[in-house]
Parts: C-alpha cells; sequence; structure tokens
C-alpha cells in the first residue's frame, strides 16, 4: 500500500538515532505534563468563569487570597509546561514520521488526534507566555476568546489520548528500565534535567505571586513592588484615555433612590482601611492598603445593600470599562470604593477619583475611574 520510494526525508530508516528515547521515558514525561495541563486548565476555567459568570457560577469573597492562588499556580504550572512539552514532543518525536503513516482509518484517527494535541498544547503555552509579557501583536485575534476555547480543544485531545494510550503507558512503566546502550546520560538523568528545568523556570518567576521568591524570580515579567504607591499599572490613564472632569460626581442609582456625590461628600462618609491583594490574571500580584467607602454603605444610601451593581468607568471604551459585583462581594465589608492607596490619594494611573477594590478578584475586575454604580438586581 505505501510504496518504500516515498520513504522521503524524516520517513527514512535510521533518521532518528538518539537511544534515550523508550516509552517509559515517555510515560514518565507524559504522566507530568498530563497534572500541569489539568492544574492549568483547571484553575484557568476558574478565571474564565469569574471574569464571564454563567447564571449558575457562585465566586466567594472570602478567603481574599484564593484567586491569588489559582492564578498564581495557572501560571507557574504554565511556565512550568514549557520544557516538559519539549522534552515530551523530542521523545516522540520519531514515531509522528513512523512508517506506515497510518495503516486503517481507526490508526489515521490516532495520528490525527496527537496531531490536535500537540497544535492546540503548542497554541496554548505560546498565547500563554505572550499574554503574561503582554506583548499582543504576534496575536491577529482576541486572546481571551481564543485561549478559552482551544483550551477545550487541548482538554479533549488530551483525554483522547490518554485513553488510546494508558494501556501502553501502564506497560511501560511496569517493565524493569534497561541502561543505555553506550553509557554517557542516562534516561533517569534526562528526567532529572527536565525536571529541574522546569523548577528553575518556576522559581525565576513565581516571585511575582509568592514573595519569599521575589528576590529569586530574575525572570519573572513583572516585580509587584515597582510602580506609581508602589503597585505596578497594566493599563495607564493615558492608555485608558481618562479625562476626570472638574465637576466629577459619582452617581449612585438605586430602587429608591439616585445620588451624585462629589469627592467632598465621599470624604465625609465613614472611611474603612482594608489589606487586599491585587491579583492580575498575568499571574502577578501585590499587597497594599486601601482606604475607601464600603460599596454596602453606598448602596444602603439607594435602598439596597448587599445588592448586584453595575460598576462603570470612566473609560470611553474597552472590555473591561464596566463590572459587576455580586453580592458575596457587594456586601462583604472589606469591598470598597477606594479614594487613597497606602496613606496617599489615588494616583490617577491607579484609578483617581476613585476606584473598585474587591476580595478575591482578578484585577480587570477591580474597575478604575469609577463613575457610576447602578443597583441591577435587589
Amino acid at each position: 500500500m505505501w510504496p518504500e520510494r516515498l520513504r522521503v526525508g524524516p520517513f527514512r530508516r535510521g533518521t532518528f538515532t538518539s537511544r534515550l528515547r523508550s516509552a517509559r521515558l515517555t510515560s514518565h514525561l507524559g504522566l507530568m505534563l498530563a497534572v500541569a495541563f489539568g492544574v492549568c486548565f483547571t484553575t484557568g476555567l476558574i478565571s474564565h468563569l469569574i471574569q464571564h459568570p454563567p447564571s449558575w457560577f457562585w465566586w466567594p469573597s472570602r478567603p481574599v487570597w484564593l484567586y491569588r492562588i489559582t492564578q498564581g499556580l495557572h501560571v507557574a504550572t504554565g511556565l512550568a509546561a514549557v520544557p516538559l512539552l519539549a522534552a515530551k514532543l523530542w521523545s516522540v518525536f520519531p514515531k509522528l514520521f513512523a512508517w506506515p503513516p497510518f495503516r486503517d482509518p481507526v490508526h489515521a484517527l490516532e495520528r490525527l488526534s496527537v496531531l490536535g494535541l500537540a497544535a492546540t498544547a503548542l497554541f496554548q503555552l505560546t498565547t500563554g507566555v505572550l499574554n503574561i509579557a503582554r506583548w499582543y501583536d504576534p496575536m491577529p485575534f482576541g486572546f481571551t476568546a481564543a485561549h478559552y476555547w482551544t483550551a477545550w480543544g487541548a482538554i479533549g485531545f488530551l483525554l483522547i489520548h490518554i485513553s488510546v494510550k494508558l494501556p501502553i503507558v501502564r506497560r511501560a512503566l511496569s517493565t524493569t528500565p534497561r541502561p543505555v546502550p553506550g553509557g554517557g546520560l542516562s534516561r533517569r538523568g534526562l528526567l532529572a534535567a527536565v525536571g529541574g528545568t522546569a523548577a528553575v523556570v518556576t522559581v525565576a518567576t513565581v516571585g511575582q505571586t509568592v514573595r519569599p521568591a521575589r528576590t529569586l524570580s530574575v525572570l519573572a515579567p513583572r516585580r509587584p513592588d515597582i510602580g506609581p504607591q508602589g503597585l505596578p499599572v497594566n493599563k495607564s490613564a493615558a492608555d485608558a484615555r481618562i479625562a476626570v472632569p472638574a465637576d466629577y460626581r459619582l452617581t449612585v442609582t438605586g430602587p429608591h433612590a439616585r445620588h451624585a456625590l462629589s469627592l467632598a461628600d465621599l470624604a465625609a462618609l465613614p472611611q474603612h482601611t482594608v489589606s487586599l491583594p491585587i491579583t492580575c490574571v498575568e499571574g502577578w500580584s501585590a499587597d497594599a492598603h486601601w482606604t475607601g467607602v464600603r460599596v454596602t454603605d453606598l448602596l444602603a444610601l439607594v435602598g439596597a445593600p448587599g445588592a448586584t451593581v453595575l460598576v462603570e468607568s470612566l473609560q470611553p471604551d474597552g472590555p473591561y470599562r464596566t463590572s459587576t459585583v455580586a453580592p458575596p462581594h457587594s456586601r462583604d465589608p472589606l469591598t470598597l470604593l477606594a479614594l487613597r492607596l497606602n496613606g496617599e490619594v489615588l494616583h490617577l494611573d491607579h484609578g483617581y477619583p476613585c476606584r473598585l477594590i474587591a476580595p478575591n478578584r482578578p484585577g480587570v475586575l477591580q474597575t478604575k475611574w469609577v463613575s457610576t454604580l447602578t443597583v441591577v438586581d435587589p
């Protein structure tokens, strides 16, 4: 069916000569990668549901550090998966050019599923790294939607691949490992090198989430203590085209009243100071002290304390110009409309004249330059 003369390029006999490759090595790498992808998918799904919640989804306001952990794990395991995926692809690379290319329709579907898994895994890790670096020029598509839907494709291909290869993995892991002919690097040494590389990548970047590792994280895209008032800025006021009117008023609208509050009016209301982390979807997080008015107190002015509220920004456009604060957060006493950061009046890049800060929410939902609070579900 497949003439030998078609066996050219990487399909030729003897093209791949490394004796390190084995089913056992590939199985170990595959298990490590499956764990990393499983954690990455689960934590990424959590982040997506928080930002785009369906009607059935519920996310708590406490503990305040929960999103910091889940998103830190998401980015850390995604970066650690880069060397794991590279090693896994190397270990199976000759299999991609096995002869014949396929034996029957079922075998062809299996090969296509492997191709799909490799393609979606590479896409996810590449776009994820570009996102944490905030380098969107190479991506001529919306990152959020593409990353989310491709993740479902990757996990689907992974489950198919596991179901097909599980008997092979069991056999490979139950056999006694054989030494590599000719000496040199052992398969165990190769596994240790790959695992060590993943660990170095993690330590070199996780400091943007875990404070004790900050001095070791030389590859972290962000230093959480660098920026105006000691916090990084993802989008500046100039980038958002913010113009704060001289007669600024915060409009609070509810079922029983409507108030237009000046900054002096807001400052005259009871002030509260809370210590909350701000956590970005790119993986970095930083602690800060925020001072301002409790959102539940503002909603009480219009007869709807603890209601679902739509928060709107002075920002003229953008996907995160608005955010919805559900009751678990709107009634939490830690949720503020902050006027001050670390004892100082908010810097314009941090949301002056006032910004939302709520526990256990992504930074993109901590709306800056707030202009309006509107009760949408009393």
